[in-house]
């Protein structure tokens, strides 16, 4: 075990720089830059430009500045966010709690909700309840998270249960309700077709069958069926820790949530080169972080599977 989490640990680390290399090459090969709207300004000298770019670090070579960033990140550095004329770990800290508020309750809720509804279909296989829950299940996957949010604000807005323009502003409760019901609706139904699948493999197996067979209480059996059930979907939580930053970010944009999709949104379109990379950076770490914490729970899950098969 202990081997497994180092050489996890070490193909970590291997991929959070190659993302944050090409990363760090496509936002510098992309046309412009922060400071291209003050060269326009005549009243601003180009000896003032220049100033400013050798006090970013912005006039060495492109790989002298990848490697002197990535020096100080690895020290969880991230450097002077231009547009915010603040420290680019400080403003992540500030964000990451309110994206935190936002994805981990719609998380636990699209999650709990698909698989209640998954294995409830599959075992009312073909039944009327069964066509129920898969309606609602493509209808969930049809509509994208943004989108959600707009239906979901358009509801509230017709119906007048809350005061929209209190909901959009500062942060609370009612503010909150938008993007966790936004970002859970939109994501249970294809969730829970995952969780109906497994089940119903593991219904037409030969252990179920056994097990039937055998006369062996419907608990038992049912607690059988929940458990191998699971491993397909502890292995997507690696996927889902990651978006704990990155996934609510287009949600958390149209429902103005001051998270980090804000934060990230207004570094690219100012072209914020250490707010970008620091975001980037530090969802890769989660990326990484999360898959060894569902590799964990998968060993801890399903004893029949080997670190070889994981590895």
């Amino acid at each position: 075990m202990v081997k497994f989490l180092i050489l996890r640990i070490l193909q970590g680390i291997f991929v959070v720089i190659a993302i944050s290399f090409f990363s760090f090459l496509a936002i510098n090969f992309a046309p412009g830059g922060f400071f291209d709207q003050l060269k326009l300004n005549p009243s601003v000298s180009q000896e003032t430009i220049k100033q400013l770019e050798a006090f970013y670090g912005l006039d060495k070579p492109l790989l002298i500045r990848y490697a002197d960033w990535l020096w100080n990140a690895l020290r969880f550095n991230l450097g002077f966010s231009i547009e915010y004329n603040e420290s680019v770990k400080k403003l992540i800290l500030e964000r990451i709690p309110n994206t935190l508020m936002v994805s981990i309750p719609s998380a636990f809720l699209s999650w709990s909700l698909a698989f209640v509804l998954g294995v409830l279909s599959a075992f009312k296989k073909d039944s009327v309840l069964d066509k129920i829950i898969q309606g609602v299940s493509y209808i969930s996957m049809s509509i994208p998270s943004f989108v959600m949010g707009f239906l979901i604000m358009m509801f509230f807005y017709k119906t007048h249960l809350v005061n929209i323009s209190d909901m959009l502003s500062g942060i609370n409760i009612k503010h909150l309700m938008l993007p966790v019901s936004a970002l859970a609706l939109s994501s249970f139904g294809g969730l829970s077709r995952l969780v109906r699948a497994n089940v119903l493999e593991i219904l037409n197996s030969p252990m179920y069958i056994f097990l039937k067979a055998s006369k062996v209480r419907q608990s038992t059996i049912i607690i059988h069926v929940l458990r191998n059930a699971l491993s397909p979907f502890i292995i997507l939580l690696g996927y889902e820790f990651s978006s704990l930053i990155s996934g609510a970010a287009l949600v958390e944009i149209v429902t103005n949530w001051p998270g980090m999709g804000l934060l990230i949104l207004n570094a690219v379109l100012s072209k914020d080169l250490f707010l970008v990379m620091g975001s980037l950076y530090v969802g890769s770490i989660m990326l990484i972080v999360g898959n060894i914490i569902a590799d964990m729970l998968l060993f801890l899950n399903d004893p029949r599977i080997k670190r070889e098969h994981i590895i």
